[in-house]
């Protein structure tokens, strides 16, 4: 059985080359590949030699035996993917942005497996024996009412357990449509606010925290490392089973220059690991030419798992490691980080110059 449980979507992704528009694009080639936010941290920890299970709901037919032939590759655990007649994989298309044209990312998930599936389709007793976290995130909820419900299950099921629960809300405004009567906004806070008493470990800041009914006071001139810790001790009272909180901070020049950092925050002492600690202080990664920015945030996520597993956990470590990840996500096409082990080490220790090693 696995160290660490992810639970979600995974997708086929289509995408332009280099910073092509689809319109451009088509008729021609979009380069394929597959990916969703669980997903993306099951691959990235798996890659990095840890145990970890991917779970999922898949309909029957070459694209998902394909899917699963791609995961597979990467080391992530499979056993308990359900396959199904009904439902069809889900969609996304991405437009990698540049300069001052942004990114997007477009949708077409409608009636996938996944968001058909029910709470009583896994056995989350069995699927999380001997698991010591599950990680979710709030974009399979998103999808349909029963994906809600599943997910809530999960994370009820591995409280009951003693797994402990990481999550990231990963607010969509393009998903959240299940109901009709409701905003996207007020219906991903509603939902989500039942999962969060379960939630060991949460991945966010200040917009999350907002989204979730958790008042902060509006200080624009504080530095974002700031307002992220204010976030983070926020929403440890606000759930005291909470026991840590990690942020990205990006400070986005432009769609390809991004100044990147991390965050790390202990509830039960009152501590912060911030990184890149260098030379006593933080000095952001410059990520001048970012290759594709989708997914980084998900290789943060697996960073911070990892370092949480380990047979003595470092905080200080943990944040370097996790944002020295994540930064090389940003050089790499596609959603999944094939950054090595030692390249992120090197990372860490100051070797950014991209030079050619021979």
């Amino acid at each position: 059985m696995a160290d660490i449980v992810t639970f979600g979507e995974i997708m086929l992704r289509l995408a332009p080359s280099g910073v092509d528009r689809i319109q451009q694009a088509l008729p021609g080639t979009l380069q394929a590949a597959f990916a969703g936010a669980e997903a993306n941290t099951a691959v990235s920890l798996a890659l990095l030699n840890a145990s970890v299970d991917f779970v999922t709901a898949l309909p029957d037919g070459p694209l998902s035996d394909a899917c699963l032939s791609s995961l597979r590759s990467t080391g992530v655990g499979l056993q308990h993917v359900k396959r199904t007649a009904n439902g069809r994989l889900g969609i996304f298309f991405v437009e990698t942005g540049a300069n001052q044209r942004s990114t997007q990312v477009w949708y077409d998930r409608e009636a996938s497996a996944i968001s058909l599936a029910a709470p009583a389709d896994f056995d989350w007793t069995a699927i999380l024996k001997n698991a010591r976290w599950l990680h979710l995130t709030g974009i399979t909820p998103a999808l349909t009412q029963s994906a809600a419900e599943t997910t809530l299950a999960a994370a009820r099921t591995a409280v009951s357990m003693g797994v402990q629960v990481s999550f990231d809300p990963n607010f969509r405004s393009r998903l959240w449509r299940w109901n009709p009567a409701k905003s996207p906004l007020q219906l991903a806070s509603e939902t989500l606010r039942e999962l969060m008493p379960c939630v060991s470990l949460m991945f966010g800041g200040e917009e999350d925290c907002r989204l979730l009914g958790i008042e902060l006071p509006d200080h624009p001139s504080a530095e974002p490392a700031d307002r992220a810790l204010a976030a983070a001790r926020a929403a440890c009272q606000q759930w005291p089973r909470i026991r840590y909180f990690a942020s990205t901070l990006r400070e986005q020049v432009s769609a390809t220059h991004n100044n990147w950092s991390g965050l790390l925050y202990e509830a039960q002492s009152d501590t912060v690991s911030r990184a890149p600690l260098r030379q006593g202080s933080v000095r952001p990664w410059e990520i001048r030419q970012i290759v594709d920015r989708v997914g980084s945030g998900d290789a943060f996520d697996a960073g911070i798992l990892l370092g949480l597993t380990q047979p003595q956990f470092d905080p200080q470590w943990t944040v370097e490691f996790a944002t020295a990840a994540s930064c090389l996500a940003h050089s790499i096409v596609g959603d999944w980080n094939y950054a090595t082990r030692a390249e992120i080490e090197a990372l860490m220790q100051g070797s950014g110059s991209g030079r050619v090693i021979r």
